[in-house]
């Protein structure tokens, strides 16, 4: 079976091929891409989160089933090799991270966001960062997302 993932097609191997598994153990120990991240299991925090077809999805409760023949990108694919996405200049610049456990979902779903709407308000940042993060930077993400969106204009 085979997987579009960040702009290549993959061949799974046989411990991966279950169309029931989620998407997110397909990636980490099918294909070895291991930055999208376990957390809850049941699509409530966003540490597995990943687009489909340009979609962000919880990977969690995604099965392999459920995007055969759709492009699939996790953190690894998110840039350009060398040029890094804008979220991912801004989340920087406005110094998110810290524990980083949370954050290859928080810029796929910022990535996400910012394909839909090129400048979003504060409604709409509430609406779409719906993960969790532990360690309390929502305000410093909503700053680095106006960032992005900043860059993304230049």
């Amino acid at each position: 079976m085979d997987l579009k993932v960040n702009g290549q097609v993959m061949t799974l191997p046989e411990l991966a091929r279950d169309p029931a598994m989620p998407l997110l153990w397909v990636l980490r120990d099918g294909l070895d891409l291991t930055g999208t991240k376990f957390g809850c299991g049941i699509a409530a925090c966003g540490a597995c989160t990943v687009h489909v077809d340009g979609q962000a999805v919880r990977a969690c409760v995604t099965p392999l089933s459920a995007v055969a023949g759709k492009a699939v990108t996790t953190i690894e694919g998110l840039a350009a090799p060398g040029r890094p996405h804008a979220v991912q200049l801004a989340w920087l610049a406005e110094q998110v991270p810290q524990c980083g456990y949370c954050q290859s979902g928080m810029l796929m779903a910022a990535a996400a966001l910012l394909a839909r709407i090129g400048k979003p308000s504060d409604a709409d940042i509430d609406a779409a960062m719906t993960n969790l993060c532990r360690c309390g930077t929502y305000p410093r993400v909503r700053a680095a997302i106006r960032t992005a969106a900043a860059m993304k204009k230049q």
